[in-house]
């Protein structure tokens, strides 16, 4: 007689590979859900009154999209004083998403409507959005590298050849992470533009961090000050000055 072996459900084994990720794609298939995963994706936090104005549905209506978000592992909560906040879980969740959404939407470099959110100045003027550089800092660097013929942004972000040859020779290895795009496009939500994203901009933004030319402030946070090392470098590297991003 054959012997017994614990199917899928058996909690001997926990859930199959393939019930996780149908119940991952489940929790993105929803065009609600969607949308409040491609607002999250710049990488600010946002409570769920904000994403139910931003996603046009009843406070009640988000609150269940939100629990199959957190319950897939999507999102997390963070609280802060009386509030709390809603944001993607981590890097690597948010490079998934913005790969799909890469993949999805094919004019999604195309200008669109962005929620009008004000910010302290010294997160408008230079962040981290998830692992590169967002604020005034970071669309400096993508109008900077698009003048100098690194960077191509009239449809989907591509670097040119002439960008990987600049990536090489200012010491930014775009090496060891799988299938992640080059370049990517992401919605500044200060700028209501698009900023560099993808492994180049990850690895600038890395090197700039582990150079100091930035550094984070005192606290932590999200906010970027930019050295005296960093302004020399931004301007061997792309011509920049302080004023591109004061």
């Amino acid at each position: 007689m054959n012997e017994m072996r614990p199917g899928p459900e058996s909690p001997s084994c926990g859930p199959a590979p393939a019930a996780l990720l149908a119940a991952f794609a489940a929790a993105l298939a929803d065009e609600t859900r969607a949308a409040i995963c491609m607002t999250l994706l710049e990488g600010r936090a946002w409570t769920a009154g904000e994403l139910a104005r931003i996603t046009s549905v009843a406070p009640s209506t988000i609150s269940g999209h939100l629990t199959r978000l957190l319950d897939a592992g999507i999102c997390v909560t963070e609280r802060q004083g009386r509030h709390s906040y809603v944001r993607i879980a981590d890097g690597a969740t948010a490079r998934l998403l913005d790969d799909l959404a890469s993949h999805a939407i094919p004019d999604r470099d195309a200008a669109h409507a962005v929620p009008v959110v004000a910010a302290p100045d010294p997160l408008a003027r230079a962040r981290t959005c998830y692992d590169h550089f967002a604020g005034r800092l970071g669309m400096a660097v993508t109008d900077a590298m698009e003048r100098r013929g690194l960077l191509r942004t009239e449809d989907v972000f591509e670097l040119t050849e002439a960008g990987r040859d600049w990536c090489a020779e200012a010491g930014i290895g775009l090496g060891g992470e799988g299938r992640r795009r080059l370049a990517s496009s992401c919605l500044d939500w200060t700028e209501r533009r698009r900023h560099l994203g993808g492994l180049a901009g990850a690895r600038l933004c890395a090197r700039a961090l582990e150079e100091q030319w930035v550094v984070r402030p005192t606290g932590g946070g999200r906010a970027l000050e930019v050295t005296d090392a960093g302004e020399r470098a931004f301007g061997e590297l792309l011509g920049l000055t302080a004023d591109a991003w004061s």
